[in-house]
């Protein structure tokens, strides 16, 4: 069970809300603290001056007072006002996560929410009810306004609901779920869609995986190394000490521990003729390295925004209502934009190891294509061309989104960080990685086989029997597909977690 208090909400318990449904609470620190604040709303109420948001329109309407008995239309009108999303429903996983993560920046009590509607948001998540939320229509600032009105819509009882298989009206569903609709009140419309949830849910499972598939970037490495009879002498720890880049260091020593015993390496340690392996595999640790600091940097400013207070105005216990621009998903998005680029990265020089494993003229006299019979079959032919397809679409997926700007709202918001692009985007581009990564798997599991009777290191040989239980050997030639989606969702799992471990990130 997960108690959210708005503080130590962790990306990990967002994975695990997500994807294995864990249960949820509101802790009652936070309940109490809500409560608190929730007062100083309603004190604001009855004193009659004007506060944005809660007796005021909103945006380039905020200067139109709303009078007391108008209150609660304006929340439901602002709710329904604002789902203006269009194009693809985002996936179940991400809708999940973004309910979560609006609990929990509702219990941080800043919202000055009642309780009430993080209990309807919560009694939906344990139901495993969710609405279909379009993928398209937020800037980002004011917040995900448009995916999080359709959150909201729910959270009213209106509009659709889906939950094992089934869709319906939402209140049909929650009715037979046992889930309350909430009567929102003065400020709670705002503080159900003013915030950074929607992208930050994305981004937070895409890191996630990202951060596994870093790992398995490494097991694909070590694999490719020893099919192709490469030398780790490049990841001698003195080469990275010379230059002092942090995660070079990790990303090498990662390596080294990889590739620690391998008679296969001792076989063609002497009378080698060749002098340096190519960059794909030489340079690994200067491209992995800077990757994972990046990673590192990214996934903290994700990790903070789990338990930020994004709404506007924040209400504090101290009975003051403070406006200001914590709704902006610059953070966020930025963040995005450098993993599509570490993505990129990753992808690239992956699609560059495999190629290797298949062409003839540099594959250390490996089958051509690593095909059983080159000519009459083509072996992984097909293959390395969807790496590489994979890895050119990662590149264009690389470009910026938070670095563009439309003014919205009849220009008072003027500069808004298009953060649910940079989120999308950085989704699609991890899925290339995941498949890309598996390609070179697939394919160095299947060039050690020709290496046999000798053997790799311990970690080598244990990476490459988990994957034959995911992957069979090749008899001849078969559809890759099936292979490579088998595949990829296991890296994206974490099949080879384990094996790299030593690596805190």
């Amino acid at each position: 069970m997960l108690h959210l208090d708005g503080r130590t909400l962790r990306m990990a318990d967002v994975v695990a809300v997500a994807d294995e449904r864990m249960p949820v609470a509101l802790a009652d620190e936070a309940r109490r603290r809500m409560e608190q604040t929730r007062r100083v709303v309603d004190a604001a109420v009855e004193r009659g001056v004007p506060v944005y948001g809660v007796n005021t329109g909103f945006g380039k309407l905020s200067e139109v007072t709303i009078a007391p008995p108008q209150l609660a239309a304006l929340q439901r009108n602002l709710v329904r006002s604002h789902a203006a999303g269009v194009g693809e429903a985002l996936p179940e996983r991400e809708v999940r996560a973004m309910m979560l993560l609006r609990a929990n920046v509702l219990a941080t009590g800043y919202a000055g929410a009642r309780a009430q509607l993080v209990d309807t948001l919560i009694g939906m998540l344990n139901a495993g009810l969710w609405p279909p939320v379009p993928e398209q229509g937020s800037v980002g600032a004011s917040g995900d306004l448009a995916p999080l009105a359709h959150l909201a819509l729910a959270v009213m009882g209106e509009g659709r609901l889906r939950g094992d298989g089934a869709e319906d009206e939402a209140s049909v569903l929650m009715a037979r779920a046992g889930v309350m609709p909430a009567e929102l009140a003065a400020k709670e419309g705002l503080a159900l869609i003013n915030g950074t949830q929607a992208h930050t849910a994305v981004a937070t499972l895409a890191c996630a995986e990202l951060t596994r598939l870093w790992r398995a970037a490494h097991v694909a490495t070590a694999m490719s190394l020893e099919a192709l009879l490469g030398t780790p002498d490049a990841f001698d720890p003195r080469i990275q000490d010379a230059r002092g880049q942090l995660g070079q260091r990790e990303s090498a020593a990662l390596l080294r521990a990889l590739l620690h015993g391998s008679a296969l390496r001792e076989s063609h340690r002497h009378g080698d003729p060749r002098v340096q392996d190519a960059y794909a595999l030489r340079c690994v640790p200067q491209v992995h390295g800077p990757a994972l600091d990046a990673l590192r940097f990214a996934r903290g400013l994700i990790e903070r925004e789990l338990n930020a207070a994004t709404d506007n105005p924040l209400v504090l216990s101290s009975g003051e209502l403070l406006s200001g621009g914590n709704f902006h998903g610059q953070a966020v998005g930025m963040a995005s934009d450098m993993l599509a680029i570490v993505t990129a990265n990753l992808a690239v020089i992956s699609e560059r190891r495999i190629d290797r494993l298949v062409h003839p003229d540099f594959n250390q006299g490996l089958p051509a294509f690593l095909a059983g019979q080159p000519g009459v079959e083509s072996g992984h032919m097909m293959s390395q061309v969807t790496a590489a397809a994979l890895a050119s679409e990662c590149k264009a997926l690389a470009h910026p989104a938070s670095v563009d700007s439309i003014p919205t709202d009849g220009n008072k918001e003027d500069v808004v960080p298009m953060a649910m692009h940079a989120a999308v985007k950085l989704r699609r581009a991890v899925r290339n990685l995941r498949h890309v990564l598996a390609i070179e798997c697939i394919a160095a599991a299947e060039a050690l086989e020709h290496r046999r009777p000798l053997r790799s290191s311990t970690a080598v040989e244990t990476a490459h029997q988990h994957l034959r239980t995911l992957v069979a050997p090749a008899t001849g030639d078969r559809s890759p597909s099936p292979d490579i989606v088998r595949m990829g969702d296991a890296l994206a799992a974490g099949v080879f977690d384990s094996l790299t471990d030593m690596v805190t990130i």
